[in-house]
């Protein structure tokens, strides 16, 4: 499928997605969201991708928030339905049985912060900067902004961050525990697609449950959540991928998993 604001390109077992707005520094406005609905549902689709990254076109912003121009006249029941929409999309990453990894490439605010916490890992640029700056403008985050940062770096930080909209750099991002790690600009798609296909040579199927074991258990208590986790352990045991990730290791040599 052809896109206006992005480029979905296929390497191998990976799907690489690229935000392409330059004029708007790659900032999301409706149309963009619904593209990244295809692009989801075309990977999801795809039996040959096991990993997906996400990152910015260009060297100078990975998604610089919602688009404020096309926020400005909307009316209440209007702002409703976009943050819907964004929450619904971003939502799309987590559900996505595939492992996501956001390369963040530079400016991440808004909801560009809010795209890279929806997907499973963040890789940053030396150069890359987080915000959740929508205070200062008079709204609040409303892609799971405010939902999705407690998870990851607790509340009170979130809260701090949220109510003075202030922008962290990389380094601080990693010391909050918000990215998984930090490498100069030039070596970051590089090391996306190093650790993509480190995961996408595991077995898929056990990946996709692992995902959805973790995702779904920190909703719940910790009863439910180990029950989740026995299901999907279940699950793999009725896979071909068990027998023969088992089997290769009893025989000393590498796996071929297929996927089933």
């Amino acid at each position: 499928m052809q896109f206006d604001n992005l480029i979905l390109e296929k390497e191998d077992d990976l799907a690489i997605l690229y935000i392409n707005r330059p004029k708007a520094m790659n900032a999301l406005n409706a149309e963009a969201l619904y593209e990244l609905e295809e692009a989801i549902k075309e990977v999801k689709a795809d039996p040959n991708v096991k990993v997906m990254i996400v990152t910015g076109m260009g060297d100078k912003s990975f998604v610089a928030g919602a688009d404020i121009s096309f926020i400005l006249p909307l009316s209440p029941a209007e702002g409703r339905f976009f943050s819907d929409l964004g929450e619904r999309v971003m939502r799309q990453f987590e559900l996505l049985e595939k492992p996501v990894i956001a390369a963040v490439n530079g400016f991440a605010l808004g909801g560009g912060c809010e795209l890279a916490m929806s997907c499973d890992m963040r890789l940053a640029s030396e150069t890359a900067v987080f915000a959740l700056p929508e205070v200062g403008l008079g709204v609040i985050p409303g892609f799971g902004g405010t939902q999705r940062l407690p998870r990851l770096i607790g509340e009170g930080r979130a809260k701090e961050l949220t109510f003075t909209a202030e922008v962290i750099n990389a380094q601080e991002a990693y010391r909050l525990g918000l990215v998984n790690h930090v490498y100069p600009l030039d070596q970051l798609m590089d090391q996306a697609k190093k650790l993509a296909r480190k995961i996408a040579a595991k077995a898929p199927l056990a990946v996709g449950y692992a995902k959805f074991a973790i995702n779904k258990g920190l909703q719940v208590d910790i009863e439910t959540a180990m029950s989740i986790e026995s299901d999907m352990f279940g699950m793999c045991c009725a896979t071909a991928d068990k027998s023969e990730g088992m089997s290769a290791f009893v025989e000393k040599r590498k796996p071929k998993f297929m996927g089933k």
